[in-house]
């Protein structure tokens, strides 16, 4: 064997060795690379879930925290079996003094000296309607009387709207809606009703008022009003 075929064979062995060694990096760098991908998927696949769970606790916290109610949460048709349908129906002097201020007769003047007839001839306010259309009644989900429930239970009870759309059964918008209609049909009707009337008191009538406050205050002449609680202290002249 010759110098030269020696450097030959050495040359042949460094370049198998050489590339052996390619290989193994290559092998290598290709396994990384798999890893990594692989790494990478469950990153991705941990943010998606993360994602997941972050929207998840923030949709529970908002409805720990929620206010108002859906349709889903109330009773299907209002007007039929509701609290407020209950309490109607029973007429009950004591359930209609306590939440609406009126005993059931003075309930069904009110409604009888006009405001029924206002609330059937009177269309409710839509931004997606006619105003100068004629009213639905089939599509209110309140009839005249549920009006006027509405409208009194909000000005005599100190109670929440929420509370409002339970007994009536009605989602927030609806009770927002039908109180501003309500609330302008009522003082109309009570414009129209002799009985809602405030005058001033003539000669006699101030005398029997003031006769009425003199039998528990005997100082107190020439007044003709007073109120629970009052407490005046009087002096002798």
């Amino acid at each position: 064997m010759t110098m030269t075929d020696r450097f030959d064979d050495d040359d042949a062995n460094d370049y198998d060795a050489y590339n052996s060694t390619m290989q193994d990096m290559f092998f290598h760098q290709m396994q990384m690379l798999e890893e990594e991908d692989e790494l990478a998927v469950a990153a991705a696949g941990i943010v998606i879930y993360l994602d997941e769970e972050v929207r998840r606790m923030r949709n529970a916290r908002r409805a720990r925290n929620q206010q108002y109610l859906l349709r889903a949460d109330l009773l299907p048709n209002p007007r039929l079996d509701t609290p407020w349908q209950a309490l109607y129906n029973h007429q009950n002097k004591r359930g209609f003094v306590t939440t609406m201020g009126l005993d059931p007769d003075t309930f069904q003047i009110v409604l009888d000296s006009g405001f029924r007839d206002l609330w059937d001839s009177t269309p409710i306010p839509r931004l997606d309607t006619n105003s100068g259309g004629s009213p639905r009644l089939s599509r209110c989900s309140l009839d005249a009387a549920g009006a006027l429930g509405l409208i009194l239970h909000y000005l005599s009870s100190p109670m929440l709207e929420v509370s409002l759309c339970e007994i009536f059964a009605l989602i927030p918008a609806t009770v927002s809606r039908y109180i501003q209609i309500s609330l302008s049909l009522l003082l109309q009707t009570l414009r129209r009703m002799p009985q809602s009337r405030v005058c001033y008191l003539t000669g006699s009538e101030f005398q029997e008022q003031n006769d009425l406050i003199v039998v528990r205050h005997p100082r107190l002449t020439g007044a003709f009003g007073s109120m629970d609680g009052l407490n005046l202290p009087v002096s002798e002249r």
